[in-house]
C-alpha cells in the first residue's frame, strides 16, 4: 500500500467533504438534542479529525498503521450513527423538528473527482484489493 497516495486523498476528502459534513451534522442535525448519544457522535467527530491529523503527520509503516486505525474509527462511527443515533433522533425529535432538519440538510450527491483513483481495481500493485 502506498501510504503517501492515500494520505493525499484523506486530506482531499477531509477538505472537500468530510469537514463540511461533520459541521452540518453538528449545527443542524444534532442541534435540537444535546443528550449523551449526540455528545458521543460529536466526540467521535473530534476523534476522527485527530486521527486524520495523526495519520497525515505519519510516514512509512506508521502511516499505514494510522490509516488503518482511521478506517476502523470511521467505520465504527458510521455504524453508531446508523444503528443507534439516527433511530434515537427519529424517536426523540418531533415530526416538525425532523421536517425542519430535513429541509436544512443538503441533499446532494458529492461527486468526488479526485484524479488519483488508487482504489479502482487494476493490475496495479498499489490496489487495495
Amino acid at each position: 500500500m502506498d501510504s503517501e497516495r492515500i494520505k493525499k486523498y484523506v486530506f482531499h476528502f477531509w477538505q472537500s467533504d468530510m469537514h463540511a459534513h461533520f459541521r452540518e451534522e453538528e449545527e443542524i442535525l444534532f442541534a435540537p438534542l444535546k443528550d449523551d448519544k449526540v455528545q458521543k457522535a460529536i466526540e467521535e467527530h473530534k476523534q476522527i479529525k485527530e486521527q486524520i491529523d495523526i495519520a497525515l503527520k505519519s510516514s512509512g509503516d506508521e502511516a499505514a498503521k494510522q490509516l488503518l486505525l482511521l478506517v476502523n474509527i470511521v467505520g465504527a462511527h458510521v455504524r453508531y450513527e446508523e444503528r443507534e443515533l439516527f433511530p434515537h433522533l427519529e424517536k426523540t425529535l418531533t415530526e416538525e423538528q425532523l421536517v425542519s432538519i430535513g429541509a436544512q440538510l443538503k441533499d446532494e450527491l458529492v461527486k468526488d473527482e479526485y484524479a488519483d483513483e488508487f482504489w479502482i481495481k487494476t493490475n496495479n500493485p498499489v490496489c487495495l484489493y
